[in-house]
């Protein structure tokens, strides 16, 4: 029980993530008094220790059991716990059950993590049957091909991003990529793998122009669901990566009642007690299907949120991992915020230029283009939705003006790409 006058001690397990140590710092004035717990052991966390200290109160964590973690003086009298981060999602929810926290519970965390285990849960609730099969070695290609159905979806069984996924169209071109995404001496890493039916879109559902998929974000406390936004998507990039948001969707009131509908279903089915989600959902001609359900905050959907409404998407994250019941307030959109990925084509193997990059951010209505490459800086599609080399952040009165200013971004910018001779996308990188 926190005495009166005190802020709860909350702790965030941090690694790369969809919200940074300044934001969370930011969100969390005068609600909680955040404690970092940072793992050395992983590269991004070694990367930003030291300015992470300068921060706020940290809790090394390295090499510790959770049971240790806990103990440290660091985690006397914690509220709460979260995480940001897909990576941590598991480690949180142990701690979490540990202390008695509310989070999510650690059947729902490994669900949440685990896209083989995750199609069973919804099948065997009667939420959605997608065919899906487990591919531990290329033998098993075949006949997880046979079960989905071609085309079909190669996708890591853990991971996010979109990174080392694409769509296969025959049993050739899955050794392929497989062998691509695995092996070592091309760059890949040994995992296991998940084939599944592809979900193909209704192009008309969201409207010209925009993806046939959107996601939700949601907030849950308690048991109670509460969806606070629809965002909707740029058109992908081969082979499925995300090139952008804009905040709020297109989707019609009829659309938007499926989809939400169809996102509790999920939710309640995976267990979904506690915290922050992110569900993504395909638009095809039979009604909304579940592409995948994330136990976080979706990448870049907190600053969209508060740029279009206003509205803190972090700290009601922080709210409901304090227990603290939440009742988000009515969407009132000021203007429409999109954010759209510079995403180099498949083939590209290193960026060679970029240039426009000031004189497309003295438009009206783009307020900053960030640019994540310099020329020479490696490439490589299996790296997925964060292979861009560059974000365009900007914000216009409707939809239309939206689209007005990615076009004018697209011949505004002039980049340049070295591209590989070797046609077979799987050649090493």
């Amino acid at each position: 029980m926190t005495s009166p006058g005190v802020l709860p001690r909350l702790a965030v397990v941090f690694d790369f993530g969809s919200a940074s140590p300044m934001g969370i710092l930011a969100s969390a004035r005068n609600l909680a008094e955040v404690v970092f717990l940072c793992d050395r052991a992983l590269p991004h966390v070694r990367r930003h220790y030291d300015d992470l200290r300068a921060l706020a109160p940290v809790c090394d964590i390295t090499g510790a059991s959770d049971e240790e973690i806990l103990n440290r003086p660091e985690c006397a009298g914690l509220t709460g716990i979260v995480t940001f981060s897909e990576s941590r999602l598991n480690r949180t929810a142990a701690l979490a059950e540990r202390r008695g926290l509310p989070f999510l519970s650690v059947p729902t965390a490994a669900a949440l993590t685990d896209k083989y285990t995750q199609r069973r849960v919804l099948a065997e609730a009667g939420v959605q049957h997608t065919p899906c099969r487990l591919v531990r070695d290329p033998g098993e290609l075949g006949p997880a091909l046979d079960a989905a159905g071609l085309p079909a979806v190669l996708k890591p069984r853990s991971g996010s991003a979109s990174a080392r996924t694409c769509t296969v169209h025959d049993i050739d071109e899955a050794h392929r990529r497989l062998r691509a995404f695995t092996d070592p001496a091309s760059g890949g890493a040994p995992a296991e793998f998940v084939v599944e039916q592809m979900l193909h879109g209704d192009p008309a559902a969201a409207g010209a122009g925009w993806a046939d998929y959107v996601s939700v974000e949601s907030i849950t406390s308690n048991g109670e669901i509460r969806h606070i936004e629809v965002t909707g998507k740029f058109p992908l990039a081969a082979p499925l990566r995300e090139t952008g948001y804009v905040v709020p969707g297109t989707l019609s009131e009829a659309w938007r009642a499926q989809v939400l509908a169809l996102t509790t279903a999920a939710l309640t089915a995976l267990g979904v007690r506690h915290g922050v989600t992110h569900t993504e959902v395909k638009l095809t001609p039979d009604g909304p299907r579940i592409i995948e359900i994330n136990g976080r905050l979706g990448g870049y959907v907190a600053d969209l949120v508060r740029r279009a409404r206003g509205f803190d998407l972090v700290r009601a994250a922080l709210t409901v991992a304090l227990g603290r019941p939440y009742e988000p307030p009515r969407a009132v959109y000021r203007r429409h915020a999109f954010q759209y990925f510079l995403t180099p084509p498949m083939d590209a193997v290193a960026l060679r230029r970029l240039d426009g990059v000031d004189r497309l951010g003295e438009v009206p209505g783009i307020q900053s283009v960030e640019v994540l490459a310099q020329p020479g800086t490696a490439l490589d599609w299996r790296h997925g939705t964060l292979a861009y080399v560059g974000i365009v952040h900007g914000s216009a009165p409707d939809h239309r003006g939206v689209r007005r200013l990615v076009d004018l971004a697209g011949s505004m910018l002039h980049i340049e790409y070295e591209h590989r001779s070797d046609p077979d996308e799987s050649h090493p990188m």
